[in-house]
């Protein structure tokens, strides 16, 4: 019986932290822009960080250390 008294201590303790954890979360304004994440994928890239471009360079590099071999 004294180890049922314990798990419900640990229990407790253990939801207290997440209700602390939460609690902190809501003050810190974690949850305040709710707007934004939905609309980020209609958003266009970076120019820089085009991914057919890197795959292109990549090819005509690896083709220009083949033709020195």
């Amino acid at each position: 019986m004294s180890v049922m008294y314990m798990l419900i201590a640990f229990s407790l303790l253990i939801a207290t932290g997440f209700l602390l954890a939460f609690i902190w979360a809501m003050k810190s304004g974690q949850y305040e822009d709710k707007y934004t994440p939905s609309v980020r994928i209609l958003f266009d890239d970076e120019p820089g960080t085009d991914s057919t471009k890197d795959s292109e360079e990549k090819q005509t590099k690896k083709s220009q250390h083949t033709n020195k071999s």
